[in-house]
């Protein structure tokens, strides 16, 4: 494996610079979020670097869960805050979703395919988990956001179906079929052009780390369909929870659980 040296990382942080200084020229707007997120992507990668050298060399189940947990309330925030929209109530419904299928799907790829030994190893673990919930999170963070705001944006024509005597699920599929599309196209795409257009993440990570190109093709398609599946279980459960919440239980459209 070929060390990666701190000037290494210098020259890569210089293209995020100048793309920043680019932005400031072009009054794009943006060179403050991505300065931000630069030193995000930093500080939070090395912190993870040193947790998981640590939990590397405990092989407790019990250190495994405030990890977790912590990872799993993270992928919460970042979904409400990537809406515009924002439904009373939406952190613990998105949080709910990824826990259900995020941690199912990650526990069933661990016990009956990986099968390390034991089955709970850090090393398989918290990477299975983390790229099931970085996945996840983006499916249910599209999702809800298109729901919300085209149930805000088509208020009136939901209600008149509502005063036709639909049901409240017979009201909404229309938006709940957009959002759910929105929400799984992304992972469809990532299927579609694996190994033509893209090598995905996985894959390229152990090939560079040399493991042998078969066996890292092998775990990349165990990944992706991982993630395809905890991306639309989790999205499709979102969805459900917050069309849920857009109605009382009169059946009437309630708007006012949303915020700006």
């Amino acid at each position: 494996m070929i060390h990666l040296s701190a000037p290494d990382l210098a020259i890569a942080s210089s293209l995020v610079l100048m793309l920043a200084l680019l932005s400031w020229r072009m009054h794009l707007g943006l060179q403050q979020q991505l300065l931000i997120a630069g030193l995000r992507t930093v500080i939070q990668l090395v912190l993870v670097g040193l947790v998981l050298k640590a939990l590397f060399e405990q092989l407790h189940p019990l250190w495994l869960i405030p990890v977790s947990m912590l990872m799993l309330l993270a992928a919460g925030r970042e979904v409400i805050a990537r809406q515009s929209k924002r439904l009373a109530g939406g952190y613990v419904v998105g949080t709910g979703a990824m826990f259900i299928s995020s941690f199912a799907i990650t526990v069933l790829a661990l016990l009956v395919v990986v099968q390390p030994a034991p089955w709970y190893q850090p090393q398989y673990a918290i990477p299975l988990l983390g790229m099931m919930l970085g996945n996840t999170m983006t499916g249910i963070a599209v999702g809800m956001e298109r729901l919300l705001k085209t149930t805000h944006d088509e208020k009136d024509v939901i209600e008149q179906r509502l005063m036709l005597g639909h049901t409240p699920a017979e009201a909404i599929r229309s938006p709940m079929r957009d959002a759910a599309r929105a929400g799984m196209i992304p992972i469809i795409n990532a299927m579609a052009a694996a190994g033509i257009v893209s090598l995905p993440g996985m894959m390229t990570g152990q090939i560079l780390a040399g493991s042998p190109p078969m066996e890292a093709v092998k775990y990349q398609i165990l990944i992706m369909f991982m993630i395809s599946a905890g991306t639309g279980f989790g999205t499709l459960i979102a969805l459900r929870l917050t069309a849920n919440r857009l109605f009382d239980e009169a059946a009437r459209l309630r708007l006012d659980r949303l915020t700006s």
